[in-house]
C-alpha cells in the first residue's frame, strides 16, 4: 500500500497531476493540482482506491487532508469523487468547523454536496474529526468566523458580495475571491443567486 509519493510534477489536468518518481509517473488525483508548486520535489500523501476495475491514487499535500478525505469516503453516498470535490472547494480546518459547528449553509455551497447530503455528513462525522487538523483550526479565528458568518451575509450586500464571503471562507485569498468573481462574470446574465456565481468562480479557479 502506498503511504505517500515524492516527485516532481511532471503534468497536471484540472483533476489530476502525473508525479515523477525516479522516472516512474504516477496519476495521482487531487484537489485543486494547479496549486502544487511548478519547481522542485511534490510530496503527495496517498490513498490508495482498488475497485473491481481501477485502481487510483488519490493524493494531499498534508496528512490532515488526507485523514479527512478518508473520514468523508465512510459517509453513505459519498464516493472518492465527491470527497475530492469537497476538499477542492475547502480548507480541512474550515470544512471541519462547518460540520461540527451544523453549518449547512457552507456545506452545500461545496461541489456535489445538497442539503441531504451535508446533513449526512454531520450527522455521521460531527464527534469524529476532533483529532483531525485541530491545531490549525484553533489558530485559524479568522477562517472559523468566515465560516460562522456563511449565509448570514447582509442581504443588502447582494448576490455578488455573499459569493465573495463564500468564497473568502473556503480558505481563497482575497485576490484569488475577486479574481474569480471577475472571471465569472463573462458567463453569469445577472440574475444568479450566490450559489451559482461561487461553482461559476470555482469552475474558473479549478482551471488555473
Amino acid at each position: 500500500m502506498i503511504d505517500f509519493l515524492r516527485g516532481k510534477v511532471a503534468h497536471r489536468e484540472p483533476e489530476y497531476v502525473v508525479l515523477d518518481v525516479h522516472g516512474v509517473g504516477y496519476r495521482v488525483f487531487c484537489p485543486n493540482p494547479y496549486a502544487l508548486a511548478d519547481e522542485g520535489e511534490t510530496t503527495l500523501y496517498i490513498h490508495h482506491h482498488v475497485r473491481e476495475d481501477a485502481i487510483l491514487l488519490f493524493g494531499f499535500p498534508t496528512r490532515e487532508e488526507q485523514s479527512l478525505f478518508r473520514k468523508l469516503l465512510e459517509v453513505s453516498g459519498i464516493g472518492p469523487k465527491v470527497a475530492l470535490g469537497i476538499l477542492s472547494g475547502g480548507r480541512p480546518e474550515a470544512v471541519i468547523a462547518a460540520v461540527q459547528q451544523e453549518n449547512l449553509p457552507f456545506l452545500t455551497r461545496l461541489p456535489g454536496i445538497g442539503k441531504k447530503t451535508a446533513q449526512r455528513i454531520i450527522l455521521d462525522l460531527k464527534d469524529k474529526l476532533g483529532g483531525i487538523a485541530a491545531p490549525a483550526i484553533a489558530e485559524d479565528g479568522a477562517a472559523l468566523a468566515s465560516v460562522q458568518g456563511i449565509g448570514r451575509a447582509d442581504p443588502g450586500g447582494g448576490a455578488w458580495a455573499e459569493a465573495r464571503e463564500a468564497l473568502l471562507a473556503l480558505g481563497y485569498s482575497e485576490a484569488e475571491a475577486d479574481r474569480a468573481l471577475q472571471s465569472a462574470r463573462s458567463a453569469a446574465n445577472g440574475n444568479e443567486q450566490a450559489e451559482t456565481l461561487v461553482k461559476l468562480a470555482l469552475r474558473s479557479l479549478f482551471a488555473g
